[in-house]
């Protein structure tokens, strides 16, 4: 798979892309490779895997309390990296990686970056890596391992930032839909809807998916109306909370989502 594998995968398909987030662990911690390939199976685009993290920053309550669980149940990057490779053996559909700074600064960088490429993942979401850092710093290592970016924007993102994470985000633009974490669950407001209107009509170069408060079929329609598809977190992970079987799961949310 090359660099572009995230991009072309949205370029190809052009609309509706479907990039389902869950954390690696979680519910139990040997469910990762199951989850990568049910959510492969259900016929999602993008699979967004979260690295378990002590602060995670960006995150809601929901997704919080799955990267606890998944730390208690004893999931770290090795194993996590162990089970891409388990599941990359089943399926093709591109994975990026989500987790944050402190992370490959304790693993190492460009370790990190060595080993997660081995295991078959294809790109990063690291939302507290400041752009200028990456530009300086980074940049040769990803494209040496293969590894694209994507860089998250929000409604509080000057257009100077937003021209500069066009720039640099080798894969896609995250549009946060609102300034707070994640897992919010309300309707889409007016003022979202002209925040994503501003940034279509950027028209800028890196395609686009919208995340934060998408979790059913309405949500996911109208970020796909302004963009190329949205991303799906924690009502994922609160779907995964069920006694039915994990395909069952899996493929009643996807259809909840994206019929």
């Amino acid at each position: 798979m090359s660099i572009n594998v995230i991009r072309d995968t949205i370029i190809n398909k052009g609309s509706k892309i479907l990039n389902v987030y869950f954390t690696a662990g979680y519910p139990s911690l040997n469910d990762t490779t199951d989850i990568i390939c049910g959510l492969s199976d259900a016929g999602v685009d993008l699979i967004e895997l979260g690295m378990p993290y002590s602060d995670p920053l960006a995150d809601g309550l929901t997704i919080q309390q799955s990267s606890e669980t998944a730390l208690k149940n004893g999931m770290n990057l090795t194993l996590l990296f162990s089970q891409v490779k388990a599941a990359r053996s089943k399926t093709e559909v591109p994975i990026i990686a989500m987790g944050y700074y402190n992370q490959l600064l304790q693993y190492g960088v460009e370790k990190f970056l060595k080993d997660a490429s081995g295991a078959g993942i294809n790109g990063m979401i690291i939302p507290d890596l400041p752009m200028p850092v990456y530009e300086r710093e980074y940049v040769p290592l990803f494209e040496k391992y293969d590894l694209s970016i994507s860089f998250l924007i929000s409604p509080m993102t000057s257009e100077e930032r937003i021209h500069q994470a066009d720039r640099l985000s080798s894969a896609f633009i995250y549009v946060v839909s609102q300034s707070s974490i994640t897992g919010k669950s309300d309707d889409i407001t007016p003022q979202q809807k002209a925040y994503f209107s501003r940034i279509k009509n950027l028209n800028l170069s890196s395609p686009t998916l919208i995340g934060f408060g998408i979790h059913d079929q309405n949500t996911f329609d109208i970020a796909c109306y302004y963009s190329h598809g949205a991303i799906v977190g924690s009502a994922f992970i609160r779907a995964l909370n069920s006694e039915l079987p994990i395909q069952n799961r899996i493929n009643n949310f996807v259809k909840s989502v994206r019929p």
